[in-house]
């Protein structure tokens, strides 16, 4: 007789048809019941999911955190793995978190798992540098944990002691150099909202100079960045860049603002 799994993998979806047949299929011998919450889909999404064996549900788009907290809400079995559509689970993480829900011990012990990331760009797996371990909780038992954080930037916060399993979340992230650019303006206008309305937040042309410095340097020399070759430095000057435009449009901001408040 099948012993009924204890798992449910929560994954949310918009026309991820293409990324989720690789994730889905990561999941290929763990035992589990995936979720499966999609909204406004247009491609195959749906009838991938279906295919191998998910339960779909639609729910209006709501923002990253809501819409992951739904799917959390949806979920019944013990333990909750979440998954984004583009990252897929390497055969020693799969088999890392077949160990641990085998375990009594350990699910007696601990209320979660985290886990490293390890991203794929520009035709390799980056080992340094500002992306890697990007350590991730994704694993924990129901009611113990919640989406947290700004849209996009989420996380799962959890409630509880947190086991580590070895094996890499493998992240499928950045197609192209285009994504990672548009991804770039998309942070810096996420950045700039919370720090429009507050006065207390000191913007500077000194920091416009220096942050993307340092933040160049740590990337690419301290966290050793230039070992991932030309993919490393492409990472650091990105990280760089993107430090440059947030505190460049803050100050920008409240320059801005500063004049308005000498008309008046």
């Amino acid at each position: 007789m099948k012993t009924k799994p204890s798992l449910n993998v929560a994954i949310i979806a918009r026309n991820e048809e293409e990324n989720l047949i690789r994730c889905l299929a990561s999941l290929e011998g763990l035992s589990c019941e995936i979720i499966l919450v999609y909204n406004d889909c247009t491609d195959n999404t749906v009838h991938t999911a279906n295919h191998f064996g998910a339960t779909c549900i639609e729910h209006s788009w709501s923002g990253y955190i809501e819409q992951k907290n739904f799917a959390l809400s949806c979920c019944k079995q013990e333990w909750i793995l979440c998954l984004d559509a583009d990252e897929a689970l390497s055969d020693e993480l799969k088999d890392s978190i077949t160990k641990f829900m085998a375990s009594d011990a350990e699910k007696s012990k601990f209320d979660g798992a985290s886990f490293n990331r390890c991203s794929y760009f520009l035709g390799k797996w980056i080992k340094h540098g500002d992306w890697y371990p990007d350590t991730k909780i994704r694993l924990s038992r129901r009611g113990s944990a919640k989406w947290v954080g700004n849209n996009p930037h989420d996380k799962l916060r959890l409630d509880g002691l947190c086991a580590f399993l070895k094996g890499d979340l493998n992240h499928y992230s950045y197609r192209t150099l285009r994504c990672i650019t548009e991804k770039t303006l998309l942070y810096s206008d996420i950045f700039l909202k919370p720090h429009s309305i507050n006065s207390q937040i000191k913007a500077s042309r000194t920091s416009i100079v220096l942050r993307p410095l340092w933040r160049f340097f740590r990337c690419y020399f301290l966290r050793l960045g230039i070992l991932d070759g030309y993919a490393g430095f492409v990472i650091a000057f990105s990280t760089s860049y993107e430090a440059m435009l947030r505190h460049g449009r803050l100050w920008e901001f409240k320059h801005a603002k500063d004049k308005e408040s000498e008309i008046v």
